[in-house]
């Protein structure tokens, strides 16, 4: 019997000692990620400025990296097409967010209840796939007619084309639930409340976070094409403006743009699912 407290004791020495090492080899982890991720863009624009110097494109039509730099310094401090940089973005980080929580606060639930519901299934769901591969562009022109070229058309298109991503995510988490995890439960004597909301809704949290990293990536698509159409403001409108008067090196300065902020999302994205579901983990 005294032997078992020598073996705790012991244990915990050699958790308290491995602890140390596992905190440092991911912080290693993480070093040499960043270090990766930064010798891979690095090598892109060598490449890019390789390509351009030899000529292979003409000047305006691939303009090199220092060109797209200067164009970017030229419209931080000066704007472009009587808007400023900082106006654009927020513009469309605007109704990114308004589109896409409003994707999450309709879609999360219609998917829990097509996922628990048969009859709410049947209804949704040939709306849901009629909806599904009808590409955005093809709903401008209504939103347009219906409701004129405000925020409330783009907030509507990039709500329509995300949301059949969060439900279809949705449901797929709440099916992908162990069934032995719910039998448990019931021998437990869990009711269906406790169950749904014990289980099966941190179950389903996972797949649901993963349909909103897809989903924050298709909102783009659809805010960027409402732009080229439909505004006079936000960086698709940056781009088809630029674009129209053949200066390639701000159409270039605004997808990078695009892309940074739309990667920046997907990182918070991702680092609110390490918070709300720290079982998953993530690097």
């Amino acid at each position: 019997m005294r032997a078992l407290p020598r073996l705790k004791m012991m244990k915990h020495h050699a958790d308290s000692s491995i602890e140390p090492v596992i905190k440092i080899r991911r912080g290693h982890g993480k070093l040499n990620s960043w270090a990766l991720t930064t010798a891979v863009i690095v090598i892109c624009v060598l490449l890019w400025q390789a390509v351009s110097m030899a000529g292979i494109f003409p000047s305006f039509a691939l303009p090199s990296p220092v060109a797209v730099w200067q164009a970017f310094v030229e419209i931080v401090h000066n704007g472009y097409g009587g808007q400023s940089l900082v106006s654009d973005v927020l513009i469309s980080c605007f109704r990114i967010v308004i589109g896409f929580v409003g994707a999450i606060a309709i879609g999360v639930p219609i998917g829990l209840l097509m996922s628990r519901n048969k009859i709410v299934f049947d209804i949704i769901d040939p709306l849901l796939q009629f909806v599904r591969p009808v590409p955005p562009l093809a709903y401008i022109p209504l939103l347009v007619v219906w409701f004129g070229i405000g925020e409330l058309p783009k907030a509507i298109l990039i709500l329509v084309g995300t949301i059949p991503v969060i439900i279809i995510g949705t449901m797929s988490g709440v099916k992908s639930t162990p069934a032995l995890r719910i039998e448990v439960a019931r021998t437990l004597g869990a009711t269906n409340a406790q169950i749904f909301r014990k289980v099966v809704l941190p179950s389903a949290m996972p797949e649901i976070f993963t349909a909103m990293r897809v989903g924050i990536g298709v909102a783009w698509t659809c805010l960027v094409a409402a732009e080229l159409i439909a505004a006079s403001s936000g960086l698709g409108w940056l781009v088809q403006f630029a674009g129209q008067a053949l200066q390639v090196a701000i159409v270039i300065v605004g997808i990078v743009i695009i892309g940074l902020i739309g990667y920046g999302m997907e990182l918070a994205i991702r680092k609110i699912e390490n918070i709300v579901v720290p079982w998953r983990g993530h690097n």
